[in-house]
């Protein structure tokens, strides 16, 4: 069973660290469009180390999904975009960042360029493959199922569970919920399984949690997956490839807002023989990019070599900045490259 952290610091490293420095000024940041493992282990850990005397503030680039909204303190998240000003000066002011869920700068959009100019001591929890090296403490691991996994690892390793109340731990658990796919990934392991089950001994209403976020669907977003999946779903069966295809006119026409489109590309990998599953959307700046994968098929090799993305073995994510009906038609001829090895 796999007990220890890959990192090159431990969590007594990094708090002795903050410690040292009086009335330390902390800020939590994740990366853009924060899913619930982001949300959750930023929160999670905000919430955490205010049980230590330690006050942090949680920096999001962008919005995140409303039907995360009932984690405790998320109303206090400041949102970068629209408080640019703010955020900037908060940044610079800092002496410490806790990156959570992400290791490349670019996954926190414009607030990537203030945080990597800050003074501040840069502090890695993160899970996914590759990490770009930015940070001054690095707490990481590519084996563990979820960053909320790792906070909850974190504050084992501090020997601090005792500090852990239903609301910490009912934002890890939903992390480790939603990233694990409700337990049926492959980062899940047993040791997964046991934090979770620990979690759950802190009165956490998992039923609830799974009610939050996963049957809170509006009837539009209920409407618009039916229209993506009926409408705009094209099978590739030469590459066992799924393909779903979203433009501005239809996000528009949905009025699709942050959260409506997640999960939504694992609609396609749930086709029998299928072992690729691609979503590709029109943000008007930039086109975005999902990936799931099954069997040996690397998602994040795919992402990393043609549209500057990356993240796991089997999900990962992508961006192309030419226009939306070129990055399909780049996707398609990219795909010819795969044919043997989708039907390997």
């Amino acid at each position: 069973m796999r007990l220890t952290t890959m990192a090159k610091h431990s969590a007594q490293d990094i708090i002795d660290a903050i410690r040292e420095k009086k009335d330390a000024k902390i800020l939590i940041t994740t990366h853009h469009k924060p899913d619930a493992d982001a949300m959750g282990s930023s929160l999670g850990l905000r919430l955490f180390l205010a049980t230590l005397g330690l006050e942090a503030t949680l920096v999001s680039p962008t919005d995140f999904a409303s039907f995360l909204n009932w984690m405790k303190g998320s109303n206090e998240t400041l949102i970068f975009e629209g408080n640019e000003e703010l955020c900037k000066k908060m940044t610079r002011e800092a002496d410490f960042i806790f990156c959570l869920d992400f290791n490349h700068i670019s996954r926190i959009n414009e607030f990537g360029e203030a945080v990597s100019s800050s003074p501040a001591r840069k502090i890695l929890i993160d899970h996914h493959q590759f990490p770009q090296g930015f940070e001054d403490f690095t707490y990481w691991d590519d084996k563990a199922s979820s960053t909320c996994e790792l906070v909850y690892r974190f504050i084992a390793d501090l020997g601090l569970k005792d500090h852990v109340d239903k609301d910490i731990a009912s934002c890890l658990f939903t992390g480790i919920v939603t990233d694990t796919g409700s337990f049926r990934y492959s980062n899940c392991s047993s040791q997964t399984h046991m934090y979770a089950a620990e979690l759950m001994n802190y009165g956490i209403d998992h039923v609830a949690i799974y009610d939050y976020v996963f049957d809170s669907y509006t009837e539009k977003r209920m409407r618009f997956i039916g229209y993506a999946i009926s409408q705009k779903l094209e099978v590739l069966h030469d590459y066992k490839t799924a393909l779903i295809t979203i433009n501005k006119q239809e996000l528009k026409e949905y009025d699709i807002v942050t959260g409506d489109t997640e999960g939504l590309v694992n609609y396609g990998l749930s086709i029998e023989g299928i072992k690729f599953a691609v979503l590709i959307i029109d943000r008007s700046r930039i086109v975005k990019m999902s990936f799931r994968s099954k069997g040996n098929f690397a998602a994040n090799n795919f992402a990393l070599k043609h549209f500057n993305g990356g993240g796991h073995f089997h999900a990962a994510g992508g961006s192309s900045e030419v226009s939306f009906d070129e990055t399909i038609h780049q996707f398609k001829e990219v795909l010819k490259q795969y044919k043997e090895e989708l039907n390997a």
